[in-house]
């Protein structure tokens, strides 16, 4: 189970105003900004009263959460699923010393409240694009969507490749289907290589 925990307001004056100014420059209407942090708790039972007190107090840091309900468009800003950012390792460590055992992993995330003109989607999509970094970051459009950063995939069976019984097309039709992108030459040489074996080959060795 997931719980949801409001932070601290992230961004200074100075920068949403840097970042309006970007906005303006590159034809995006956007008219004010607003963006707190927001905090993801993976928990594998419920807290109670006790330790949920603790767990807020955790997470209580930098300036005070102004008691208002954010307007605008939600563009939520976290790590990109399938990774753990160094803030979560540190926070879920600390959660752990405190006797939280029930917190499995502890994320953040910043939700920023975008209040705009009529953008079309591309524009949006622009939008987005200056407020994450693509190779770290993802963006959800709501905060129950951070569910996804805590989904473990359980790896997938390994597979055999019928090279001996079907032959080169074996290896074609595993091409398409894994998205390998080999050249005819790799293909060549793989069934070469696992035919002198006389073997075939695992999805995994291609």
């Amino acid at each position: 189970m997931m719980e949801i925990l409001r932070g601290s307001p992230a961004l200074s004056a100075f920068r949403i105003n840097k970042l309006l100014a970007r906005f303006q420059a590159a034809n995006l209407q956007v008219h004010n900004i607003y963006a707190e942090y927001v905090h993801f708790a993976d928990l594998n039972a419920p807290l109670n009263d006790s330790e949920q007190a603790q767990l807020t107090r955790l997470l209580q840091y930098g300036p005070a959460l102004s008691s208002h309900t954010p307007a605008g468009k939600l563009l939520l800003v976290t790590p990109r699923p399938g990774t753990i950012s160094p803030w979560s390792s540190k926070a879920t460590d600390i959660a752990h010393n405190c006797g939280l055992q029930q917190v499995d992993r502890l994320e953040r995330g910043v939700a920023y409240y975008i209040e705009a003109s009529t953008l079309t989607a591309e524009q949006w999509r622009q939008v987005a694009a200056e407020l994450h970094d693509r190779m770290m970051e993802t963006v959800f459009s709501s905060l129950t969507d951070a569910e996804k950063l805590f989904i473990h995939h359980q790896p997938a069976p390994v597979s055999s490749v019928d090279l001996l019984g079907e032959g080169r097309q074996a290896l074609i039709d595993a091409n398409l289907r894994l998205g390998l992108a080999l050249a005819e030459d790799e293909i060549d040489y793989l069934q070469e290589a696992f035919t002198k074996l006389g073997r075939n080959p695992n999805d995994i060795e291609l």
